[in-house]
């Protein structure tokens, strides 16, 4: 598991004390040590030309005068060639003599040098890593901000990940909230109740879930390895601590003691976090033993000095990377940066003093630039987010506008004032949020809209639905009637029905979706079983009105060709046979209808003609002929009643008729209208023997109906 450093694990005054001790000379095994007589060659030549100290003590920790440039220049020179340079001043304190060139060895070359190192580790400032961009989760489907959790989850240092995961938990269940509300909203549109509504997950729901869960795992294991590592690194720690104490207590050289010291700072830093009730006496102690190492190791000046220029390259670096961030596309990126940048500074040490607050003002001048862009960034999004604002609003004001329109009052209605409500619910998605103080508010106005037109919706359907329930209660009737009387053979008053009650099928309103086919195919067959049998029935009878036909021409001829009797009653007799045979036969096809009753009714003239017989006799004797026909044909009953109601309607308007003429006839006084009186009694006279005939007919049908 990779380490986190802890917040304050390296507070700046131990840095401050702690960075000129680092990297301490090692000596190899192979090269001798430097002699007591070498060490006290090069004490003096140090303090050869170095002011006199002051017989008062100096303060702990506090660092000796620095020695002079003559000096230094002579050391450097004795680093580098190790040939001593004369100095233009004299040295004090010390004969000419001893100011003859020197030779220093290769071992006390070594030795100097190294306390004049900076033994600061420097860090690889050509390595940064790469700060990706600021990914606007929003922006993502719930797909790719699956596969992006399920990618990230893979990673085990849980600290690099935290805030992804967070960000992206966030984005998708804004956007399954919203899937979810559109379901619940569809269902609803369709007629459902709220309270049966329930979610199904989606496989991507199924797969987040997974990943989250990879997640908690790992955190969760992250969580337990960390405090076991913290308890280690807390027992680790405390062993320095002794260790130091040891140290300080120790009588070993000042070489020695260093790179003893320089180790244990080393294990110190590579150690990691440690329960944070333990940091701040930990550190106090630390910083404690660190600060009575350095009095009593008394570092040189110069070694302090190069520690403060190791400071300053570092602090001039973070500002020439604090001003490189300007350059920087993102904005949020840069500032985060620097904000780590800000951290780096804390952490190290103390720099000359004429460079602190030239540093510093530099720093904090690309700082403000980096902050001013920032403050810039958050107004144009507020801007952006106020125009959303408005835009929201309009919609809002659009949505209103629809609803109080007059409510639709067929389902295609409906259906394009949906799409009108759906497609502003599309617009509202594609533009970004509102300002934060407003964006729920402008959202519930818009949603209380939307809510109220499809409750508008839902009553409609659902006063729609009952509507049609009934409806396909009234059609069930129809399709119980038109079974019922599918299979009758009297053809004609079947075929009125059936008619009639598809007149009322087509009357009636629609029924549910769910049951329409259903039922119309019930109905349906129902009246296709009856209208086939009748189709086939009349398919067979094309053929016997063909025959029928040809009887009846054949009659005809018979007809013309009778020989005619001096007897009347064989006459008669031979007309009513004739008669009878014609009612006998059949029906013949409805073309040759007309035309073959013409033929009929011309022979039937001729052969009265021939037979001389009175239109009396004749009527009498056709009228029992006709009857008795008319008694032998299917359903004679009913045609006899029908006969006799027709028979009764001619009596009365015939005495009708009569009662008038002779009420006229009294206002004919005069001698002109005898002409208009002799008229009306001809009239009368023949009415009143057509109206003995007419109540003769109807005695004889009362006569055959007993």
């Amino acid at each position: 598991m990779e380490k986190k450093d802890q917040t304050n694990q390296n507070p700046v005054n131990v840095q401050e004390e702690k960075s000129g001790t680092e990297n301490a000379p090692v000596v190899k095994q192979n090269e001798q040590q430097l002699s007591e007589k070498d060490k006290e060659k090069i004490k003096s030549l140090i303090q050869a030309s170095a002011p006199e100290e002051k017989t008062k003590k100096t303060s702990p920790g506090r660092p000796k005068k620095q020695i002079n440039k003559a000096l230094k220049t002579r050391i450097l020179h004795l680093l580098r060639d190790g040939v001593p340079v004369r100095t233009t001043s004299p040295v004090p304190d010390k004969p000419k003599k001893e100011a003859k060139t020197t030779v220093m060895s290769e071992t006390e070359r070594l030795f100097v040098l190294n306390l004049l190192r900076d033994t600061a580790k420097k860090q690889q400032e050509n390595k940064e890593t790469a700060v990706q961009e600021e990914i606007d989760y929003d922006q993502l489907n719930k797909q790719e901000l699956v596969e992006m959790l399920e990618e990230v989850v893979q990673e085990k240092d849980i600290t690099q990940i935290k805030e992804k995961v967070a960000k992206i938990k966030l984005a998708f269940h804004r956007l399954n909230k919203e899937e979810i509300d559109h379901q619940k909203q569809a269902f609803l549109a369709n007629g459902g109740k709220e309270e049966d509504f329930k979610h199904i997950p989606d496989p991507l729901e199924k797969r987040f879930d997974e990943a989250f869960a990879t997640y908690r795992h790992n955190r969760a294991k992250y969580s337990e390895e960390l405090e076991r590592e913290k308890q280690q690194n807390l027992k680790k720690k405390l062993e320095i601590l002794e260790e130091l104490k040891q140290l300080i207590a120790s009588e070993e050289t000042l070489k020695k003691t260093y790179d003893e010291f320089r180790r244990l700072q080393e294990k110190w830093k590579e150690i990691g976090v440690v329960p944070a009730s333990e940091l701040n006496n930990l550190w106090q102690n630390y910083h404690f033993l660190v600060e009575k190492f350095f009095d009593k190791v008394r570092i040189n000046k110069e070694l302090r000095d190069l520690d403060l220029k190791k400071n300053m390259e570092q602090k001039l670096a973070l500002c020439e990377k604090a001003e490189a961030l300007l350059e920087e596309k993102s904005i949020l990126g840069s500032f985060k940066k620097l904000q780590q940048y800000h951290d780096e500074w804390r952490e190290i040490g103390p720099v000359p003093r004429d460079m602190k607050e030239p540093l510093w003002e530099r720093f904090k001048a690309a700082t403000d630039k980096i902050n001013q862009k920032r403050r810039e960034h958050y107004k144009e999004l507020h801007q952006e987010q106020e125009k959303n604002y408005e835009a929201k609003v309009a919609l809002c004001e659009e949505a209103e506008k629809l609803l109080a329109e007059e409510q639709p009052s067929r389902i295609k209605e409906w259906q394009k004032a949906t799409e009108k409500f759906n497609d502003l619910l599309t617009r509202w998605k594609s533009i970004g949020r509102a300002p934060k103080s407003k964006n729920d508010q402008v959202w519930k106005r818009f949603k209380t809209t939307l809510d109220t037109f499809y409750a508008n919706k839902r009553a409609f359907f659902q006063a729609l639905k009952e509507s049609q329930m009934e409806n396909y209660s009234k059609k069930l009737k129809l399709c119980e009637q038109a079974e019922a009387i599918k299979d009758s053979t009297d053809w004609r008053k079947t075929t009125n029905e059936l008619i009639q009650l598809q007149k009322k099928w087509k009357e009636i309103g629609p029924v549910p979706r769910k049951y329409s086919d259903k039922i119309w195919k019930r109905f349906r067959a129902a009246c296709d079983e009856f209208f086939n049998r009748k189709s086939e029935f009349y398919k067979n009878s094309h053929q016997e009105e063909e025959e029928n036909l040809k009887k009846k021409e054949a009659l005809i001829e018979s007809m013309l060709n009778h020989e005619v009797s001096e007897n009347k009653e064989e006459n008669l007799s031979a007309l009513k046979a004739f008669q009878q045979q014609w009612l006998e036969i059949g029906h013949v096809p409805f073309h040759a209808k007309d035309k073959i009753y013409k033929k009929y009714h011309d022979a039937y003239e001729k052969l009265l003609k021939k037979m001389h017989l009175s239109q009396a006799e004749l009527s009498a004797q056709g009228f029992a002929t006709k009857l008795e026909a008319l008694k032998k044909s299917p359903e004679g009953e009913h045609r006899l009643l029908r006969e006799r109601s027709a028979l009764v309607a001619k009596m009365k308007k015939l005495q009708e008729d009569i009662t008038l003429w002779e009420n006229n006839i009294g206002f004919f006084s005069s001698s002109k209208a005898s002409e208009l009186v002799s008229g009306f009694e001809k009239k009368i006279e023949r009415a009143k023997k057509d109206l003995s005939l007419l109540k003769e007919k109807i005695r004889l049908i009362d006569k055959e109906l007993r």
